[in-house]
């Protein structure tokens, strides 16, 4: 590169700039500029599902440009050490969320002094005050007078109704907690889940854990949050070629929970079937929820509900596709190979296994991907950006340590799910993008 060779920055503002415009004409499509972030109206563009396909793009390179523009020009050391004070915001959110400032401000458009929140919540006014203050700076709440403050749109995805709220909850509780003992679990023979170092408990282990109750309520509201912004439900029926399947194809949802992705699916193509299965209790609640949501699904009997264990005993046979959605996510290779195996021995020679999770990319073009190029699976970003996106896809990689720290699982690359499926007799086909998650199309290998 020449010495004064500055392509690399004006390369990334020349991206910014195009998305910029790409933003606003969407936003202009739909009859609306787009909002401040101090406007409360909640636009048409809340959820990824809710999003054109060009803005969601427009998005991912800002998001990527604007964070790597700030990197490149930054002196270096502040860079690292904003990033090591990121957990002090992580811990006042915490403190908000579970005080419910947000469900305070509403309809409070000239917000509340911090006293007044304190005297509300019992918090420590001084330590409010500077809490607030610190997330009125990175853009959550605004400050409206001295010590006064009032929601923003950041803000208001912190009310109590809002599944978000649990989310943010989770990670910054459970998570921060996980975390603090990573560094602790690190040596090459130490198998330990710093979440269980910590606490003493397996994550799941609601039951024995003095707040559990409160956890496990917490953690179903999670899941939501997660399928909202991760979008499972709305990009299930449109990122594989469902229409094309004839009539009556019988979908086995192995482990759904209570089947809301493949409820989704049914209603976007009412020509396929499901046999929902997962432990007794949760197919006890998902019929309830089913009789609700899609009543005519159950009284056309195109829905089945089937308990079953996936440790112990294989799903339903004589289906066309096994539907496993975030699953592999929470077990160790080990686990996953059970779970993968008992598939295996249901699937017919022509079932298809369809994969619903995070495939994370790597930061790199990778020429050698099991015979796969990553530039002919994945999109891949516009140079000078990482070929991943950077930033923009982030919070994936976060929730790959999250998984490490709570249950030391992982998150997958396309080749560690190619390697884990071809040890259970599963030979990969295709992938098919899906938001920020992923479809991945396996077939059994014939045998012998």
């Amino acid at each position: 590169m020449d010495s004064f060779d500055n392509t690399h920055i004006t390369a990334l503002t020349e991206l910014i700039n195009h998305a910029v415009q790409e933003v606003i004409a969407e936003y202009a499509a739909v009859g609306q500029a787009v909002p401040t972030l101090h406007s409360l109206e909640p636009g048409p563009f809340q959820l990824p599902a809710e999003t054109p396909a060009r803005l969601r793009k427009a998005i991912k390179i800002i998001e990527a440009a604007c964070a790597q523009l700030t990197y490149t020009v930054s002196p270096p050391g502040s860079v690292m050490l904003n990033k090591a004070l990121e957990h002090g915001e992580a811990a006042c959110l915490s403190v908000v969320t579970e005080a419910r400032i947000a469900d305070l401000l509403l309809n409070q458009p000239e917000g509340l002094p911090a006293m007044k929140l304190a005297s509300l919540t019992g918090l420590h006014a001084g330590r409010l005050t500077r809490i607030l203050r610190l997330l009125a700076t990175k853009h959550c709440f605004k400050e409206v007078k001295p010590g006064v403050f009032a929601n923003n749109r950041l803000s208001v995805k912190l009310v109590s109704s809002d599944p978000t709220s649990a989310l943010v909850l989770q990670r910054t509780d459970d998570g921060l907690l996980a975390s603090a003992y990573l560094n602790k679990t690190m040596a090459k023979d130490d198998n330990g889940i710093p979440y269980q170092r910590a606490t003493g408990f397996p994550y799941f282990d609601f039951d024995r854990q003095p707040d559990g109750l409160k956890r496990s309520e917490r953690f179903a509201r999670t899941m939501v949050g997660w399928g909202q912004i991760f979008g499972k439900e709305h990009f299930l029926p449109q990122s594989y070629p469902w229409c094309d399947q004839p009539p009556n194809t019988t979908i086995c949802d192995v482990a759904g929970g209570n089947g809301f992705a493949t409820m989704a699916l049914l209603k976007a193509q009412p020509h396929l079937k499901v046999i929902l299965q997962d432990q007794q209790p949760i197919i006890d609640r998902a019929q309830e929820l089913w009789r609700e949501k899609h009543p005519s699904a159950v009284q056309k009997k195109h829905v089945q509900f089937v308990p079953f264990d996936f440790f112990k005993t294989p799903p339903a046979g004589d289906c066309d596709i096994y539907y496993l959605s975030f699953i592999l996510h929470d077990w160790q290779d080990h686990e996953c190979k059970i779970i993968l195996n008992n598939i295996r021995k249901a699937m017919k020679p022509n079932s298809r296994l369809i994969i619903h999770e995070i495939v994370l990319r790597n930061a790199l073009v990778d020429m050698n991907m099991n015979g796969h190029t990553s530039d002919s699976c994945f999109d891949i970003a516009p140079r000078p950006l990482l070929p991943n996106y950077g930033v923009a896809r982030a919070r994936t990689y976060e929730l790959d340590i999250a998984m490490m720290t709570l249950l030391g699982s992982q998150e997958r690359t396309l080749p560690e799910y190619i390697d884990l499926c071809s040890q259970c007799g599963l030979k990969f086909i295709k992938i098919y993008e899906a938001g920020e998650m992923d479809l991945l199309e396996f077939i059994p290998v014939c045998q012998a």
